[in-house]
């Protein structure tokens, strides 16, 4: 898709990846917040499982866009621009990649659980996912400001 495109043309396409995907790591965060507790989550009951699903689900999707579209947006943005900020985004993602294994099994986990399975460990369970998460989402941040924020000026 943005292959054969300008550098500006380029660039506004990632602004638009990135802003539909930090609407989608918004959605995740206001589905976690649901989930443990927040929102009086009430583990055991349909409706607590259909929640938990639906913030598994959002989690998978979330983690998945950024791994299979984002990150490579982003990394193929800086090496266009030749000022080594593709290095800084190479050396970022092995630390986004050992959070995705953490949410990759605590899908495995909770997804499809019954009802009855959900409560045990659910609560520590989302407290270190929560953890993960507010480390990769700060790498996440990283990468976008260093990899396309800083190249807003050069195609204004």
């Amino acid at each position: 898709m943005l292959e054969t495109c300008s550098k500006e043309e380029r660039w506004a396409g990632v602004e638009e990846i990135i802003e539909r995907w930090l609407q989608a790591r918004q959605a995740l965060i206001v589905e976690f917040c649901a989930v443990s507790g927040v929102h009086q989550y009430t583990p055991n009951t349909p409706r607590s499982k259909l929640r938990l699903q639906k913030f598994s689900q959002l989690l998978v999707d979330y983690v998945s866009v950024g791994h299979f579209e984002v990150y490579y947006q982003l990394i193929r943005e800086a090496e266009e621009f030749r000022d080594g900020s593709d290095q800084l985004g190479k050396a970022l993602l092995p630390l986004i990649s050992e959070s995705t294994e953490d949410a990759l099994s605590f899908n495995d986990n909770y997804a499809t659980a019954d009802c009855d399975k959900i409560t045990p460990g659910l609560s520590e369970n989302l407290s270190k996912l929560g953890e993960t998460m507010v480390s990769r989402f700060d790498i996440e941040d990283q990468l976008i400001d260093a990899l396309h924020n800083a190249h807003a000026e050069q195609v204004a």
